[in-house]
């Protein structure tokens, strides 16, 4: 697939990705509904419209992707592109190395660190329930899931989406009760002895 964002480094302008067996079926659908000749899964008529300067602003995909959603009876949540991308970039980091991920996605394990990776129902479930990382990587988390809402009685509410200028979840508290530990308090040195110089 091309890349534009990166076409400007050496070596960058293409790269290959997988064809997930998910999206595979999906794309073998729209072939077979295309018009005799299409090249492109995306409608010809956004494409057209992305090849004024705007680019792809000039296509509002947002507005019919919004539209799409309502009528599949889920109210838009904030960001749609970016959380698309960020939802399926925390799956792949499951099963897969975060270099191999990040190079099929055309980012960096740093900036996919910071803006796309996610702490989801499941992670926190899973820590709860004492699982491991290499059980969601093997793929027991589906199966384990049910196990483990029994135990997680405490926790009655799903993270709350982040405001459209955060970059990083926060988790809403603990899953179940937990008691406040009184803090010790440290003589004003500490436990080191002083120094004359630092």
């Amino acid at each position: 697939m091309t890349s534009p964002k990166t076409e400007h480094h050496a070596g960058k302008a293409t790269r290959t990705i997988p064809l997930f067996p998910e999206l595979r079926e999906i794309l073998a659908e729209a072939r077979e509904l295309a018009p005799d000749g299409a090249e492109f899964v995306v409608d010809e008529k956004y494409r057209k419209a992305a090849q004024g300067p705007a680019g792809w602003l000039n296509a509002n995909l947002r507005t019919t992707f919004s539209k799409i959603v309502r009528r599949a009876g889920l109210d838009p949540w904030p960001r749609l592109f970016h959380n698309l991308r960020a939802s399926r970039e925390t799956e792949l980091v499951e099963r897969f190395p975060i270099q191999v991920v990040t190079a099929w996605l055309g980012n960096t394990p740093s900036v996919a660190m910071r803006h796309y990776l996610m702490t989801t129902d499941e992670h926190f479930a899973a820590a709860v329930a004492g699982s491991s990382e290499a059980d969601l990587a093997t793929g027991t988390k589906a199966a384990q899931k049910a196990a483990q809402q029994s135990h997680v009685s405490g926790r009655t509410v799903s993270q709350s989406q982040p405001a459209a200028h955060e970059k990083t979840p926060v988790l809403p508290g603990c899953a179940i009760g937990c008691d406040i530990m009184p803090t010790p308090q440290v003589a004003g040195t500490g436990f080191e002895p002083a120094t004359s110089r630092l």
